[in-house]
C-alpha cells in the first residue's frame, strides 16, 4: 500500500514540478558541467519544442509548452555564454540551435549559428539544417 500513498500524493499535489533550467547553479561551475546541463536542458524541452512548433499559426493552442521552451532556451543560451572553452561552447550552442529549429524558431537559431565559430560544427549544422543558410 505504500506505492499507493506514494502516487497519491503524485496525483493531487498541485505544485509546478522544478525544471532542469529553473534549478540553480552555483557559480563557478566548469565548462563540462555547464555543456551537460545545456544537454540536459536541450533533451527535457525538446517535447514541448516539438509542439510549439506544431502550433504553427495558432500559438494559443500551446502557449504552456512555448513558454516553457522558451524559458529552457534562455537559460541554456545564459549558461552557454560563460563557457570559456571555445569548442564545447560551439558544440553546446550547435544543440541549442536543433532546439530552437525542432520549435520552428529560426530567427533564434539564425542568430545562435552565426556565433558558432568552429567551421566543422558550423558545416554539420548547415548540413542538418540546410534552411539556415544565407
Amino acid at each position: 500500500m505504500w506505492w499507493f500513498a506514494k502516487a497519491e500524493r503524485r496525483w493531487f499535489d498541485k505544485r509546478e514540478r522544478k525544471e532542469v533550467w529553473d534549478e540553480e547553479i552555483q557559480w563557478p561551475i566548469g565548462d563540462i558541467e555547464a555543456a551537460h546541463r545545456i544537454r540536459d536542458i536541450c533533451r527535457s524541452a525538446v517535447d514541448s519544442a516539438e509542439k510549439r512548433a506544431a502550433a504553427g499559426d495558432h500559438p494559443e493552442r500551446e502557449k504552456s509548452h512555448a513558454d516553457r521552451y522558451e524559458r529552457a532556451a534562455k537559460a541554456a543560451m545564459q549558461i552557454a555564454i560563460k563557457i570559456s572553452d571555445d569548442l564545447l561552447r560551439d558544440s553546446s550552442v550547435r544543440q541549442i540551435v536543433n532546439l530552437c529549429v525542432t520549435a520552428n524558431d529560426l530567427k533564434t537559431a539564425r542568430i545562435l549559428f552565426r556565433a558558432i565559430q568552429a567551421v566543422s560544427i558550423r558545416e554539420d549544422v548547415l548540413n542538418e539544417h540546410p534552411m539556415l543558410r544565407q
